[in-house]
């Protein structure tokens, strides 16, 4: 048996990979754990891990909807901390498929945070979501303690649903648990689904971009080296937190942070940055508003710059060079 000190879960996707990465670079032992599913191509997962294949990193193949293959493999690596970055993301696919994303994002997670106490791992790390603050009537941006009673998508619904479960967990089992509400993630070996990426495919082979809605419609992106400096501050917050619980009968920790750039980008100013990048002029197709898309994101980094340390580092026009850049060495124009 390799000596473990984490399982990252989603470890072949676009932001487990990076984890994965910066956790093997800082020494520390990893077991991935990814299902591969059919949402986007394997091809485009195998090469997120191949850069990882070392001494320190072993990639198991399997399916957090599974409770016995978690228990299993919880049992024999022993971690003494847990990432659970795997989901099943998207609104819209979420709005598509609702009783899957549920499966994967809620009963996905109940799983693992079962076989995470049941071995005896406190410190645990959750993915969650700018998307459970939905569309706020104010402008400015979104905090911590901000109401998130009413998500505007399955997908949104679900995140919420697993900081509660989180929470619990907590209690109930004195776990110490990060949730990191991340902002719209994106840079090299970003999911291809996701719109920097796909944008630029279509701007670089002259076909037209979709722009939902009037163009005025923001997003808080956030470059995923940022991200991961976040997620990785959140885990080292709480394995050496002095952070008391809060109310009742408490027990463990339960922290959430937002992790985000904190400068929200319009759609319209995000594609005409993008044909900067590139070097074309974007075809611009004005489509309707989606079911389910969110007015803006912003993230308050308020608590996370106090308690974390956290500062995001790499500018959007800076970001989007490095994101075309790594696109163009493996694809071309």
């Amino acid at each position: 048996m390799m000596p473990a000190s984490s399982i990252v879960t989603g470890a072949a996707g676009f932001i487990g990979s990076h984890l994965s990465a910066a956790l093997l670079r800082r020494g520390d032992a990893v077991v991935g754990v990814d299902n591969f599913d059919p949402f986007y191509d394997r091809t485009a997962k195998v090469a997120n891990i191949a850069p990882l294949k070392c001494d320190g990193f072993e990639l198991v193949e399997a399916d957090i909807r599974d409770p016995e293959a978690m228990c299993r493999l919880f049992d024999r690596v022993r971690p003494i901390s847990v990432f659970h970055i795997a989901a099943l993301a998207g609104v819209r696919p979420s709005i598509q498929e609702p009783a899957r994303v549920v499966a994967v994002n809620v009963e996905g997670l109940v799983n693992v945070l079962e076989a995470a106490r049941r071995c005896g791992c406190r410190r645990f790390v959750f993915a969650s979501s700018s998307s459970v603050y939905g569309n706020p009537e104010r402008v400015g941006p979104f905090s911590e303690d901000d109401p998130v009673d009413q998500p505007i998508s399955p997908y949104a619904a679900t995140k919420r649903a697993g900081e509660l479960l989180c929470h619990t967990y907590s209690r109930l089992y004195d776990m110490l648990i990060a949730c990191v509400r991340l902002f719209t993630v994106y840079g090299p070996a970003q999911r291809p689904d996701l719109a920097i990426g796909k944008f630029m495919r279509l701007i670089a082979n002259g076909r037209p971009v979709p722009m939902f809605g009037d163009g005025e419609s923001s997003r808080d992106y956030t470059y995923i080296d940022d991200i991961i400096h976040g997620i990785l501050a959140a885990h080292d917050r709480i394995q050496a937190s002095n952070l008391s619980a809060r109310g009742g009968q408490a027990s463990g920790l339960f922290r959430i942070w937002n992790l985000g750039g904190s400068k929200p980008v319009a759609l319209r100013r995000m594609i005409e940055a993008i044909g900067s990048v590139v070097g074309k002029m974007p075809r611009i197709e004005q489509l309707p508003m989606q079911l389910g898309d969110v007015q803006r994101t912003w993230a308050d980094l308020g608590r996370s710059r106090a308690e974390l340390g956290y500062e995001p580092r790499t500018s959007f026009p800076e970001g989007l060079r490095r994101q075309w850049a790594w696109m163009s060495e493996r694809w071309g124009d």
